[in-house]
């Protein structure tokens, strides 16, 4: 038996009339470009705005775009640093360096794989504009601490919510502390849709604003072009699926969580490292990211026995 590292295929199955009467529904109406005029991409930025009780949702093609929008955004560039932590996808330091700016990272705990809160504040200095704390493997980082230091330097935290679709840190949603946040919706996400999309999100009107026109060639309405932006829509097809799958990641995250405690329970007194909670979060597991001192050998071993691995991040 072969043990795939994602089954997309088992996840569509198991909702395969909705998934196919949304996408029928985007092909009857050929809504398949993203923007203002298409119903699916309202629906979902809808959809996802009332989830997670924020004001504005503004989908766009992926995660590294909505990180690069809100930079642009925040007008962060040249001459300005922003902390980042030392392990996460590329797309966190990637987006800091194509913006101009310099990523100064900081150190993550022991434990946790988190950015490590008691150090950021020692690489905080003049040139610092923002800090962006990932909730990496869908563990949340302690959003409160980040927020008063920021609140003390005045500076813009953007949360890197990529991997953390419906955690919360003290029973609120991640996505909700900072002055705005990014999401993927790669299809292996805990909200994933079938290729790449992603979204915006934030309680600041004039920032929504902003992103929104640089998303979409610089304009609100067609052909009204007010700045120079770029094109990075999400598709009526992703928008479509993505309104039918939010519908159950609530349900998903509580399954992955039972997966973890039988994974936990199983493996604890083995030579195995295990996943911890940072403290007053609620994990939604996107990874089960385990350590071992024999990390290639254990992951050949699972290999030759059918279980398929994946190294995050090598």
């Amino acid at each position: 038996m072969k043990i795939p590292f994602v089954d997309l295929q088992a996840q569509y199955q198991n909702i395969k009339l909705e998934i196919d009467g949304a996408m029928s529904s985007v092909m009857r109406d050929t809504a398949f470009v993203g923007g203002s005029g298409n119903k699916y991409i309202r629906k979902f930025e809808s959809d996802f705005a009332s989830y997670l009780n924020v004001k504005h949702v503004i989908s766009c093609a992926n995660g590294t775009d909505s990180l690069e929008i809100l930079l642009e955004a925040f007008e962060i560039g040249k001459n300005h640093e922003v902390i980042i932590p030392a392990i996460s996808w590329i797309s966190t330091s990637e987006s800091v360096g194509r913006a101009g700016a310099k990523p100064v990272f900081v150190d993550v705990c022991a434990d946790t794989l988190l950015m490590d809160v008691n150090k950021v504040e020692n690489q905080i200095n003049e040139n610092t504009k923002a800090i962006i704390p990932v909730h990496l493997y869908g563990n949340p980082v302690n959003m409160e601490a980040i927020m008063l230091l920021a609140k003390k330097h005045n500076l813009i935290v953007i949360e890197d919510c990529a991997q953390s679709h419906g955690a919360r840190y003290r029973g609120k949603l991640v996505g909700t502390f900072g002055h705005a946040a990014s999401y993927s919706f790669y299809p292996g996400k805990n909200l994933g849709a079938y290729g790449d999309a992603g979204a915006i999100t934030t309680d600041n009107d004039t920032i929504a604003t902003k992103c929104r026109m640089i998303a979409n060639h610089g304009q609100l309405q067609k052909h009204t072009h007010v700045i120079e932006g770029r094109n990075s829509r999400m598709d009526g097809l992703h928008a479509a699926v993505l309104s039918v799958k939010l519908n159950y990641l609530n349900k998903w995250n509580s399954l992955r969580n039972e997966h973890a405690k039988t994974y936990t329970n199983q493996l604890t007194g083995s030579s195995i490292g295990l996943p911890v909670i940072n403290e007053h979060g609620t994990h939604v597991f996107h990874l089960f990211v385990v350590r071992s001192e024999q990390r290639d050998g254990l992951k050949k071993h699972l290999e030759e026995n059918g279980v398929e691995t994946a190294i995050h991040y090598p």
